[in-house]
Parts: C-alpha cells; sequence; structure tokens
C-alpha cells in the first residue's frame, strides 16, 4: 500500500529495511503490493521483473512488454517466477492488462527506492527534474520527474513533482531517505535556496555546490560585483560533444559574507561555445556557490563537479529521451509514466554497471539474446 509523504500528492511506500548489497531485483520482493488480494493471479515482483527485463531487451510500451513476456520460453518465465498452472508445471506470462495495472498502481517512490542504486560510496550526487513529454493526457500536464543521479551515472532516487507545484517543494522529499553524509550535492539555479543549502549542510552532512543564474536577481548581483578582476589563477576546461565545442574559464573566489548559509567559495564560469557545423559562438556566464572551502576543492576539482552535474542531462535525460523513446511514450495514466521512467533508469544503471557507455549499442546487444541477456544483466538467478 502506498501513504501520503512529506510532499503533498507523493506516494511514498513503506518498505521494510534490505541489505544494501542485494540487487535491486532481489529487493523487489519486499515492495507492498496495491491490488486487492482476490483475484491476483501473478505475484507483484514477478510482472515487475518481466517489465524490467523487457525494457532492458527493447520493449518501449506496455503492450511491447507484453509481446516481449508472451514469447519468452519456458525456462525465462520459470526465472522470472511468473505463475505455474497447478499440477501442468506450465509458466504462463502476465497479460498486457496485468502488466498494465501493475505499472499504474505499484507506488513509485517505492519502486524507485528499491531499484536505486542507493548513494554508497558516491563522492557527489546531481539533483535534476525533466518532463515525460508524451505523457500529458488532456487538461492533465505532462509528469515532471526529479531525479537524483550518482557521480557514476547510476540514478539513486527519483520522485514525481505534484501538478501545480514546483522542483523547490520536491528537493527535500527527494533526498531526505538518502545517505548523503560527506557527499557533493549539485543542482541547478531553482535550487539556490538558502532552504535547501541549510538542509543539506545540518540535516544530510552533505556538501553543496548550486547554481545561481538571474532568476536570483540580487544574489546574482552580489555575486556579479565581487573583484573577480583580481583574480589570476584560471582553470581552462575543454570539452566536445553533440556538435560543439566549449571551453569554460573558471575563477574561484574565497568569501565569509555572501549572506547565504555555510558557502564558503564562489566561482565564475564563462562558458565559450562554438558550433562546430555552422562556426557559431556563443557566450554564457554563470556563478557557483559552494560550502566546500578551498582547501577541500580547488579550482580543477570545482569545474569537474560542475560538468559533472551538467552532465546528468547527457547521462540520464538525453538517453531517456532518444534511446528509450520517452518523450514520444504514450503511457499517461496513473503511476505509470513514473514507474516506467523508473524502469529506465534501472536498466540504463544496470548498463553502464556493466561496463556499456554506449547504450543505445549495449540495448541492441541485450535484444540479440533478449530472453537470457537482460535476465542475466539484472542478476535474476537461473
Amino acid at each position: 500500500m502506498c501513504r501520503q509523504s512529506v510532499m503533498p500528492g507523493v506516494c511514498s511506500a513503506v518498505v521494510p529495511d534490505w541489505n544494501g548489497e542485494l540487487a535491486p531485483v532481489d529487493r523487489l520482493r519486499d515492495l507492498p503490493d496495491p491490488r486487492d488480494r482476490r483475484g491476483r493471479r501473478h505475484s507483484l515482483w514477478s510482472v515487475i521483473l518481466v517489465a524490467a527485463s523487457a525494457v532492458v531487451a527493447g520493449a518501449d510500451s506496455y503492450a511491447a512488454i507484453a509481446q516481449w513476456a508472451a514469447r519468452a520460453p519456458q525456462a525465462t518465465l520459470a526465472r522470472l517466477g511468473t505463475r505455474a498452472v497447478a499440477g501442468l508445471g506450465v509458466r504462463v506470462a502476465p497479460s498486457a492488462a496485468t502488466i498494465r495495472r501493475v505499472l499504474e498502481a505499484v507506488c513509485p517512490s517505492g519502486l524507485a527506492a528499491l531499484t536505486g542504486a542507493g548513494t554508497a560510496g558516491a563522492q557527489t550526487a546531481a539533483v535534476d527534474g525533466k518532463k515525460a513529454r508524451g505523457s500529458r493526457d488532456g487538461a492533465v500536464p505532462a509528469a515532471h520527474l526529479l531525479a537524483v543521479m550518482t557521480g557514476g551515472g547510476q540514478v539513486a532516487a527519483q520522485i514525481r513533482v505534484p501538478a501545480k507545484t514546483n522542483e523547490i517543494g520536491g528537493f527535500a522529499a527527494l533526498l531526505r531517505p538518502l545517505d548523503l553524509r560527506g557527499v557533493v550535492v549539485t543542482a541547478d539555479a531553482l535550487h539556490a535556496q538558502r532552504d535547501h543549502a541549510r538542509f543539506l549542510v545540518e540535516d544530510k552532512k552533505a556538501h553543496y555546490v548550486l547554481t545561481v543564474k538571474k532568476n536570483q536577481p540580487g544574489l546574482y548581483q552580489r555575486l556579479r560585483r565581487l573583484p573577480w578582476e583580481q583574480v589570476t589563477c584560471c582553470f581552462y576546461d575543454r570539452t566536445r560533444g553533440h556538435g560543439r565545442k566549449d571551453t569554460r574559464v573558471i575563477k574561484v573566489l574565497t568569501i565569509d559574507d555572501l549572506d547565504f548559509p555555510y558557502a564558503r567559495q564562489v566561482a565564475r564560469v564563462v562558458r565559450h561555445s562554438t558550433s562546430v557545423k555552422t562556426g557559431g559562438r556563443t557566450r554564457e556566464t554563470v556563478y557557483v556557490i559552494t560550502s566546500l572551502t578551498s582547501t577541500q576543492a580547488s579550482p580543477q576539482r570545482l569545474a569537474l563537479i560542475v560538468r559533472g552535474h551538467w552532465g546528468i542531462e547527457n547521462r540520464i535525460h538525453y538517453v531517456r529521451d532518444v534511446t528509450f523513446g520517452e518523450d514520444a511514450s504514450q503511457i499517461r495514466t496513473g503511476h505509470g509514466p513514473e514507474n516506467m521512467a523508473t524502469l529506465r533508469n534501472l536498466a540504463i544503471g544496470a548498463l553502464r554497471a556493466a561496463g556499456y557507455t554506449n547504450i543505445a549499442q549495449a540495448r541492441r546487444e541485450m535484444s540479440y539474446d533478449t530472453f537470457n541477456a537482460p535476465l542475466n544483466l539484472l542478476n535474476v538467478p537461473a
């Protein structure tokens, strides 16, 4: 079952503690079943495991998941724990209707928590939001999903931001269950909030690196007027990708009177971008505030942390949109949009943990042995 969390409209599952060394597929047995006991023919965890395996293999819709399951051999269905017909020893795959009902009803926060990578051993964690554009249904807006990704490219947790609110209210709800002691949490300009800074440092014993743009004009102008011309030491960070060449020039100042909780350093990041195709150039200046001291983070380390935050767009959002077709998905009702996004996160994380860097190529490889490779990747017992 589900209960309301501290954030209105966010569903949060009541789940027991689990051993952090367990694989996500083993944790699924702890997920509460939202269905009435009468009429259950398939266990909750087996239906979700079928869906997760099919998504790894290339399925992007309920119908595609059901088609994969219907074609699965008996040995695969046995590994997935699907229903066995009494006396016959024959395994039966869940139907498209069953798959739909389960993924629309199961509590998304619980599913995301049990399949998430966690933050054990993480040095950084990036918070960012994304709309699943295809999930808009008439007057119902598209699902807005707020996630936190570790520096290794694994999604640790995800929640859906309720309609008529924004990400600011979901920040603490997303991070509160996670162990962030000593972790550097990064977030974009929307989250450069004093309450967020206090929450991270005081409650979570973490550090922050927050971007500041013109949406906070007072703070932005104070940072802009700092004596940047007196900073002689610069760090240059050069990258290339998505049809452009970027050069970032980073200058850092130590501060103690910014009137922002626990701020210890400010960085100015000037990004020069050149289009490889047209040669067109753009220039953008952003400021970054951090609770890290100069001994904890040099300009070079700050540059890497900032680049790592911007990488969530490429490593998670871009992959879900392009490789998994998330924005084109027509899954709209119930908790379906966020639960399918969680299964995509699980697939991406498992593929990255297996050493794959090109997720599209990895997914094709999974499809060549479609009824064995995905299960092996997810550590489903043989």
